[in-house]
């Protein structure tokens, strides 16, 4: 006697399929070019490699059973899944990746990025998108790594580690506190002794190896860390603490009056960051990958990545 998997063959889910559509085995026979007797002999070798009966025989009509009609309805989303493997693999082979992965800065406004998704997965193509949130140093180490395909939001690119790497723009940081927090009334511009008398809000470097970097914090200082930049401008706003934060992120809450900048004894930030990916023979690139550089290479998109935090 067969087992059920050998029995539940691509083949045999299609015959099943054929028989619910046509509404009896002696109809289902006659599309299929089969006689009714042979027909009815391999749907018992599928109940009895189961042992479940498919059909209610005591009428003329081909009855599913209930346990008839979920192997109806999983046999069709199995059939399905084998169309689509079929058709990843013919379109793969014509020169996409099976997935692509993104390491996507805190830094970077995900709406943009949300909105690029979005156009690409409209191409229908083959490859898969995965995005990783990293911080710091740890957007560039998870393409260093092989564990990112391409980095968005990456301070500096070293090229003699085997990457290539382009000016996405620059991103500039200001000062801010709630409008209750202590530093909110303080005569500007602010001192770095000032400032250290209060809890600043930092972001988690999310590096695996090595100690990370931090930026903005200043000796002594009292430190609540946090995940994402995100994290640190809601915990900013909540006024838990203060720090910089990138201006176009934190815009439509200074506009709001939820958020105070402040005047910094320091100089103004102004962070360069790039995209970056591992260098690779042009024609050895994927066709996902070779979409997201032409993308980049774009003035708007890069713009819009560096400035657009609002927004659906």
């Amino acid at each position: 006697m067969q087992n059920a998997r050998d029995a539940l063959t691509p083949d045999a889910l299609a015959m099943l399929q054929t028989i619910a559509s046509a509404g009896s085995f002696a109809a289902a026979a006659r599309a299929l070019g089969m006689v009714p007797s042979a027909l009815s002999y391999r749907v018992r070798q599928i109940e009895e490699a189961l042992d479940v009966l498919l059909y209610d025989r005591s009428s003329r009509q081909a009855r599913l059973t209930e346990a008839g009609a979920e192997l109806l309805r999983e046999g069709r989303r199995l059939l399905d899944d084998l169309d689509a493997v079929a058709n990843r693999v013919k379109r793969v082979a014509t020169g996409w990746e099976p997935q692509l992965t993104l390491a996507v800065d805190s830094i970077i406004a995900k709406p943009a990025v949300m909105e690029l998704c979005a156009h690409f997965l409209a191409l229908h193509p083959p490859t898969r998108i995965k995005l990783r949130d990293e911080t710091l140093s740890g957007t560039l180490e998870a393409l260093t790594s092989g564990q990112a395909d391409l980095a968005i939001g990456v301070a500096e690119v070293h090229l003699q580690d085997g990457l290539e790497g382009k000016r996405l723009g620059d991103v500039s940081f200001v000062y801010a506190v709630a409008p209750h927090h202590p530093l909110a009334k303080e005569a500007e511009p602010l001192t770095d002794e000032v400032v250290r008398q209060h809890r600043a809000v930092a972001v988690a470097d999310t590096i695996t190896r090595g100690g990370g970097v931090s930026i903005g914090l200043l000796g002594g200082q009292d430190v609540f860390t946090v995940a994402t930049m995100q994290a640190k401008l809601d915990a900013q706003l909540r006024g838990l603490g203060s720090g910089f934060v990138p201006e176009a992120m934190a815009r439509g809450a200074i506009e709001a009056g939820l958020l105070v900048v402040k005047q910094m004894a320091r100089p103004q930030r102004v962070v360069p960051v790039h995209y970056a990916w591992r260098r690779t023979n042009p024609q050895a690139q994927g066709r996902a990958l070779q979409w997201w550089l032409a993308q980049l290479a774009q003035a708007p998109t890069r713009t819009a990545l560096l400035e657009r935090h609002q927004g659906v």
